[in-house]
């Protein structure tokens, strides 16, 4: 959670099975959402609130103690999202505009049978009545996603002369991306609502994990490299990760 340079704050539709709960923080009661079956202790924070997640059997007591260590994190975050301007969760709909790398897309929605196509920055969606045309606007921006950073990564590697690796998405609530020796690089598809310099910070980090797999001097030295302005695009990435938008 808490690996500064990918930081991502997302939240999906409550489960059904989390529980609200309430905790005093900096004599500021907080209301939560525990859900349990998690791996690992992680908190989550956006519009809704904060949800935490922990495996099963963790004591109450440990979860909360967990909390209160991150308290003026989380009184930050919230404080944050409750002063901002514009909802981050919007509805598709015909003549919505979405960020998109550099620009927007515009969203048209027309009779069909649930097909998407791009022209230019113009998303179509060609939907049913009954479609679902957030899961439509999604698919679309993904394949948009894997195209462009696909792009990027044959641009990366070939600055290290390395082959280029398979790329594949991911939905990751709180890691912009990832780098595996088997895997591959997985960057995660909402990055194409930043600009394509943000986005490109990432792809260069997990190229150079490929050559070194931790955060050494020598992995910041191959970051560098090859993106040179990555201390300022890092920088940036964490002020946005509040703001993107929610389909």
């Amino acid at each position: 959670m808490f690996r500064e340079q990918l930081k991502l704050f997302r939240l999906p539709s409550p489960a059904p099975e989390a529980r609200t709960r309430h905790l005093l923080i900096g004599g500021r009661i907080v209301d939560y959402r525990l859900k349990s079956g998690a791996t690992r202790l992680s908190m989550t924070i956006d519009e809704r609130g904060l949800r935490i997640g922990a495996p099963h059997r963790l004591p109450l007591t440990e979860i909360e103690a967990f909390v209160h260590g991150h308290g003026d994190w989380v009184l930050k975050k919230l404080a944050e999202l409750a002063h901002a301007t514009q909802p981050r969760h919007v509805t598709v709909k015909d003549g919505l505009r979405l960020p998109l790398l550099d620009g927007e897309a515009e969203v048209r929605v027309l009779p069909g049978a649930n097909r998407v196509r791009w022209i230019g920055d113009t998303l179509v969606l060609a939907a049913r009545p009954d479609a679902d045309l957030a899961r439509l606007a999604v698919r679309a921006l993904q394949q948009r996603a894997l195209a462009h950073f696909g792009e990027r990564l044959a641009h990366f590697t070939g600055r290290l002369d390395i082959a280029v690796p398979k790329l594949s998405l991911s939905s990751a609530q709180t890691r912009w991306g990832s780098c595996s020796r088997h895997g591959g690089i997985r960057v995660n598809w909402r990055l194409i609502h930043v600009p394509t310099q943000l986005g490109d910070y990432v792809v260069a980090h997990e190229v150079a994990h490929l050559l070194e797999m931790n955060h050494s001097k020598r992995f910041w030295s191959v970051v560098e490299s090859i993106y040179p302005d990555w201390r300022s695009a890092r920088g940036e990435l964490k002020q946005r990760t509040t703001s993107l938008p929610i389909l």
